[in-house]
Parts: structure tokens; C-alpha cells; sequence
């Protein structure tokens, strides 16, 4: 890919949104191509590799000491990284790599699983998992978001992005950045070469603005306050949610998402290119310590219209997914995989997996968590150190497998190349591209 040139328009987005306008004729810096010596180092050598027969797919689960990786068919464990602290797990996009968050920025993490074609067929390989010494560099790392076979990386603490091609990303490739004014936010690179990018500071933010290859704003909005996620939809439509429901990006627009409550925050979101339609948490009350919702949110990204649906529990951030099929998935507090009719709000199957079990006061404290991959639906357990893989279509659980650690995120790759991902980030899991806060308050962003 060659990178596009985009415009960083650092003092333009420090501005108010209502004055861009004004300002609209005036030049805008370039934006800067990424520089791999600066902003990720070398890759590490290439692990021993094996030649298997069949495509295999590959889990991480992060723990306090660091990441355990199993084979996704066999649950058994086939790795493990040390690597202490609280780390976050990332999809890069090309079927073999994640970005873990941790201190300095994202460090690739090599799952040792991909697939090289060969005239009309593929040969697979299989290799120990490496954590790399690829690097991009972030202060605070946030947001990572794969899209159109690119991924954007978000740092939070200096307000950049840097955009790198999907398939070069683990290499440390060059790409370009784009500054923005620091705050916790994201970036989604579209199919057309359009940009659409959270606004703000690091008290406030509230701004939705869709940029144009070379930097040119094409749509704004300053009406979304507290503006945090996003998830893309079929057709390309990205959905951001709001403390007062959501935004809707698509066709050159940006709209609205009216609901019925006046505190009505959706802050994680899950989409699926199989539907138009994007699942969301639903919060009401601005003054809980910790709310625990029994609603979510269907947002149709084609009138920019919600539909509410009543749960028999409660969720937490980490509960939402979608199916291969387009199915929204909701894990709740009863231990069970709720399975909903994106199109209609019927619960169409209610799937026990884990026992019951009640999320956290702390955010980072670990509860159980979804991932779809590779055909199958993956559930932690904590409580009792397990990992779950539920069949949708079968609505049972096919497997499970005890673990010497207590998992927290859970993330994973497929083993496909590159070219034949469309959007890792949101068709496959997005609980990892958009589970990134549970902002109860905005001072508690994460």
C-alpha cells in the first residue's frame, strides 16, 4: 500500500469545532509519513517454523504475569509470554500478529500462525508465539482499529495517530500520522481514503469529524458528548457512541442517534459487516459508581434509528460480540450467551456457558469476556480459571480447558493472510479494537 496523504490539521482540530469553518481557507500542514527508526523498532528474528496441514487459529489470554496462547481448536496452550503488568490485546491485521498496550507504546506479539499462497492453494505454518521488538511507540496507548487494510494506532497522551498498512504493520513498516489534540479517543480509516476522528481534550470531548484524504474536513459535530468507541457496519457506516446515545458516519454525514432517555450512554459498541446494524451498551444513570445495565442498544445505521432490548441480567463491557452471521451477542451476569435477532430484538437463544457472576468495581479486574473467531464463540471464566468455546449454530459450549492462570482480555488470530481479512477489528471480535473503557464518569477514562 502506499500511504495516502492526509493533512495533520493539529491547531485546525485544537479549535472549536463551530469556528473550523471560518478557518477553512487557510493551509493546513502535511501530514507526516510514520518513521519506523522513530516509531517502531526493528522486528525480531523470525521464529523456527513448521509446515501443518490445515489453517490454524490461535488465542490470547492476558494475565497478571503476562500472555498465555492456545490453540484455538484444541484449547491447549502452545505458549506463554512473560510479561507482568495489566496489557492490553489489539488486533494488527494480517492473521498472525496483535499489538499488546503496554509501557511505551504497542508491541507486536507474534501468535506464529499464518498461511503463503501457492498458484490456487495455501501452505500453513506454525511457530512458537514471540512477543517482537516491534514497537509503535505511544506514551499512553489506546485505540487500535483495523480497517480497509489499514490499522490506527491511537495514542491518547500526545493526541497521534499513526496509520500503517495492515499487512506491514508486524515489520515496523512505515505509514503516516496524523496529529490531533490530545484526548482519549480514535481513529477509522475508511474504504473511500476518508478519515473519521474523535475531537476534543483531555477534560472534555464532543466532536465527530470526517476528514478527507488530504486533511479537508467533510462533515463535523460537536453534539456528542463524552464521545468514546466506535464500531463499522456493513456499507461502511461507523457508529461512535455518546452519553446521550450515539453518531452515525455514513454516505459524507454525520447523524444524530436520538433515544428515549436523556442520560443515555453507549460507550462500547460492536459491529458486524453482515449487518447495518451496530449492538451497544445502554447506560441511564449519570450518577452510579457502577451501573449494571440490563439493556442494550440496536442502532440501524441506516436512519440512524435504536431499538432497545431488555436482557434477563446484567452485562459488563466486555460482554458484547457479534456472530459471524451478524448475530448480536451479549454474555450476561447469569452465565449465559444471549443470542439476539440484530434485525428484529428477539432473543433468539439463550446459551449457558459460565457460571453466575457479578463484574467488578474496578475495570481492570477480570470478568468473563468474548471473542468470535474462526467460526466459534471463546468465553474466559475467571472464577474458574477456564476457557469456553461455545457453537452458535449447535447452541452449546464444544469445549473446555482448564488454565494455570487467571485470564483477563481475551483477543486471537485466524492464520489467514492479510488480503483476506476485511475488517479483523470489527467483524471478528470488537470487544478488542472497542473494549478500551468502562467510563462510568469521564473522569475515569480509560
Amino acid at each position: 500500500m502506499t500511504p495516502r496523504t492526509r493533512a495533520a490539521a493539529s491547531l485546525a482540530l485544537a479549535l472549536p469545532i463551530a469556528l473550523l469553518a471560518a478557518c477553512a481557507d487557510e493551509t493546513e500542514p502535511a501530514a507526516t509519513p510514520a518513521d519506523a527508526s522513530a516509531d517502531a523498532t526493528d522486528t525480531a528474528e523470525e521464529p523456527a517454523a513448521g509446515e501443518v496441514a490445515t489453517q490454524t487459529a490461535r488465542l490470547a489470554l492476558t494475565h497478571d504475569a503476562g500472555i498465555v496462547v492456545l490453540d484455538a481448536q484444541t484449547l491447549e496452550q502452545v505458549g506463554d509470554v512473560d510479561l507482568p503488568g495489566f496489557n492490553r490485546l489489539n488486533p494488527v491485521g494480517d492473521g498472525r500478529h496483535l499489538a499488546v498496550s503496554t509501557t511505551g507504546g504497542f508491541q507486536v506479539l507474534d501468535l506464529g500462525t499464518w498461511g503463503q499462497g501457492h498458484d490456487d492453494h495455501f501452505h500453513w505454518f506454525t511457530a512458537d508465539p514471540v512477543l517482537t521488538d516491534v514497537t509503535y511507540d505511544a506514551t499512553t496507548p489506546g485505540h487500535v482499529v483495523v480497517h480497509d487494510g489499514v490499522t490506527a494506532f491511537f495514542d491518547d497522551g500526545t493526541g497521534t495517530v499513526q496509520l500503517v498498512d495492515a499487512a506491514e504493520a508486524a515489520t515496523g513498516a512505515a505509514g503516516e500520522t496524523v496529529e490531533l489534540p490530545v484526548h482519549h479517543g480514535v481513529a477509522v480509516p475508511l474504504a473511500d481514503g476518508t478519515l473519521v476522528v474523535t475531537d476534543g481534550t483531555e477534560e472534555e470531548r464532543s466532536g465527530v469529524r470526517l476528514l478527507a484524504a488530504d486533511g479537508t474536513e467533510l462533515a463535523a459535530t460537536d453534539q456528542c458528548p463524552g464521545v468514546h468507541g466506535e464500531a463499522v457496519a456493513a456499507d461502511d457506516a461507523v457508529v461512535l457512541g455518546c452519553t446521550d446515545g450515539a453518531v452515525v458516519v455514513a454516505g459524507g454525514e454525520i447523524t444524530k442517534v436520538e433515544t428515549p432517555d436523556e442520560y443515555s450512554r453507549i460507550g462500547n459498541q460492536a459491529g458486524s459487516h453482515e449487518s447495518p446494524i451496530v449492538l451497544g451498551d445502554y447506560k441511564t444513570d449519570p450518577d452510579a459508581e457502577l451501573e449494571r445495565p440490563t439493556t442494550v442498544s440496536l442502532i440501524d445505521t441506516r436512519d440512524a434509528s435504536v431499538r432497545l432490548v431488555e436482557l434477563p441480567a446484567s452485562y459488563s463491557f466486555r460482554s458484547l460480540a457479534r456472530g459471524d452471521d451478524g448475530e448480536a451477542l451479549v454474555l450476561t451476569t447469569d452465565g449465559a450467551l444471549q443470542v439476539i435477532d440484530p434485525a428484529s430484538g428477539e432473543i433468539t437463544a439463550s446459551i449457558p456457558v459460565v457460571d453466575a457472576w457479578e463484574e467488578p468495581t474496578e475495570w481492570q479486574e477480570a470478568r468473563p469476556a468474548l471473542l468470535t473467531l474462526d467460526g466459534s464463540v471463546y468465553v474466559t471464566d475467571p472464577a474458574n480459571q477456564q476457557v469456553h468455546a461455545v457453537d452458535l449454530v449447535e447452541q452449546r459450549v464444544w469445549a473446555s480447558a482448564d488454565l494455570d492462570v487467571v485470564p483477563n482480555e481475551i483477543n486471537g488470530v485466524d492464520g489467514l493472510p492479510a488480503d483476506d481479512h476485511e475488517d479483523e477489528a470489527h467483524a471478528e471480535d470488537d470487544h478488542a479494537e472497542d473494549e478500551h473503557a468502562n467510563e462510568e464518569h469521564d473522569d475515569h477514562d480509560h
